[in-house]
């Protein structure tokens, strides 16, 4: 078998160390993977020669125009004067692949590195913004010298020695050779790089502009224009990721069958394999949390952590029959809760969903989340509601309630007892009657209002909290 064809069949678990017989005669040797597209491409850390090397194996039937496309990117940033990771050598792999070798920068670190290392930071902390500003000169200096990066985001920067390099040539495209791009291109692709952060850091887009435009003074950027195109951009962001949640991809493992379907976060499939290989082992095990009709909760452990185990109960054929032909409320709570994460609305991270099934026929379903422990609000303030809130439940209050405003979300059942305070923030959970709504519309304003006015009546009227609550959370007018 050549070596094309092993690295396809390996699919997501290619073995290390593995060696590559050249073109030149030369063998690399590959050490660690950094990067796994099955079929498709491979990136990796290797040596040559007793050279440190970053290797791109291009396997899939179209190797050898990607090769090129790789390989002409990279050639248009160095042509530009950008820094890059220099080329070393490219060429055939046995049986139809290509290669493409380049420096391996030792100790670089990617912007996306940092930025994660920053998640705990607020929109428009320093730090943040300062990693935001570097990155946005090296995306102005890009489209001074008429390049874009039509796969914009912060892994696709790195810093070494100081120095900002940009990676991915694939993604490279050449709009105007050396001429600074027109001011629609440059907030086209400026919108792109925008939309992957939360919507918390909108309010900052202006003032991180102002980096953007010491590098690339050329054309003037239009703030209206560009926020639509976020928000545009976003909103397909978030459809393709809400999509990929329920395929089988680097993120996400998928088993489908006649009897079952089964998804799970593939960085936990090994920790959950047990408890979703039979997930109603669990309630037999351990304490419930909830015991009702319609669904049983319960506090499970794994070898890692507690998680908790919903399961959506089938309570009888005439159940059954109003259930089967549409998607489970586990099915529906899945992409509820990676909405509201995607959005940056905090809550229990969903960790695995299965649905018992009989071809496409839908029965009973379970969903797996961590398990968060915080206090509910009922408890947190009191039922008496005989305060107002301190400055730090004031600001968790009312972004939380932004939020879901802003993205026209309701609950759907928004007791206190549904929220609860962890670490100086709100966490949402029981996602079960949640609803987004396209755009603003009757219904939209009739749900908000009645989430808005449930959440009210866990407080008694004319009490503190519940006319701070009433006089500060968002209120639409209609018309």
């Amino acid at each position: 078998m050549n070596i094309t064809e092993q690295l396809r069949r390996a699919e997501r678990n290619p073995p290390a160390p593995f060696s590559v017989p050249l073109a030149d005669g030369g063998e690399l040797t590959l050490q660690r993977w950094l990067r796994i597209l099955p079929a498709k491409r491979l990136v990796a850390q290797g040596e040559l020669a007793g050279r440190t090397v970053l290797a791109k194996l291009f396997i899939a039937p179209a190797a050898v125009r990607h090769c090129v496309r790789e390989l002409e990117g990279i050639k248009a940033v160095l042509g530009a004067g950008i820094a890059t990771p220099a080329i070393i050598s490219q060429g055939a792999l046995p049986g139809g692949g290509q290669y493409l070798l380049t420096d391996f920068l030792e100790e670089a670190e990617s912007l996306e590195a940092q930025w994660e290392a920053l998640s705990h930071e607020p929109a428009g902390s320093e730090p943040a913004m300062r990693l935001l500003r570097l990155a946005l000169t090296g995306i102005a200096t890009m489209h001074a010298k008429g390049l874009v990066q039509r796969d914009l985001h912060l892994g696709n920067f790195l810093l070494h020695k100081g120095v900002l390099q940009v990676i991915d040539g694939d993604a490279v495209e050449v709009l105007d050779q050396c001429q600074p791009i027109t001011a629609q291109q440059a907030e086209e692709n400026l919108a792109v790089f925008f939309a992957q952060l939360k919507p918390d850091w909108d309010e900052w887009v202006e003032q991180l502009l102002l980096a953007y435009l010491e590098a690339n003074p050329h054309h003037a950027i239009h703030p209206d224009n560009l926020a639509k195109l976020i928000s545009a951009k976003r909103q397909l962001r978030l459809e393709h990721y809400l999509d990929k949640s329920l395929r089988d991809c680097t993120e996400f493992a998928v088993k489908r069958g006649w009897g079952r379907f089964e998804v799970v976060q593939r960085n936990h499939a090994a920790e959950l394999e047990d408890l979703l290989e039979s997930p109603d082992e669990c309630f037999r095990r351990h304490p419930l949390l909830k015991d009702g009709g319609s669904s049983t909760v319960v506090l499970a452990p794994t070898v890692v952590r507690k998680v908790v185990v919903k399961r959506y109960n089938i309570k009888g054929v005439a159940h059954w029959l109003k259930r089967f032909w549409r998607p489970s409320r586990a099915w529906h709570c899945w992409l509820s809760a990676h909405r509201l994460r995607f959005l940056g609305i905090t809550t229990p991270a969903p960790l695995a969903m299965v649905e018992q099934r009989i071809g496409p026929l839908r029965s009973t379903a379970w969903l797996v989340t961590e398990y968060c422990a915080g206090v509910n609000l009922l408890e947190h303030f009191g039922k008496e509601g005989d305060r107002t809130p301190t400055a730090q439940e004031a600001v968790a209050l009312l972004r939380l309630f932004g939020q879901l405003f802003h993205a026209r979300i309701s609950h759907g059942d928004c007791k206190a007892t549904n929220l609860l305070w962890r670490l100086n923030e709100i966490v949402l959970i029981d996602l079960d009657g949640m609803r987004f709504y396209e755009a603003e519309s009757p219904a939209w304003l009739r749900a908000w209002e009645e989430d808005r006015a449930r959440f009210l009546r866990n407080w008694p009227a004319g009490s503190p909290l519940r006319m701070w609550l009433d006089s500060q959370l968002p209120r639409p007018v209609a018309g």
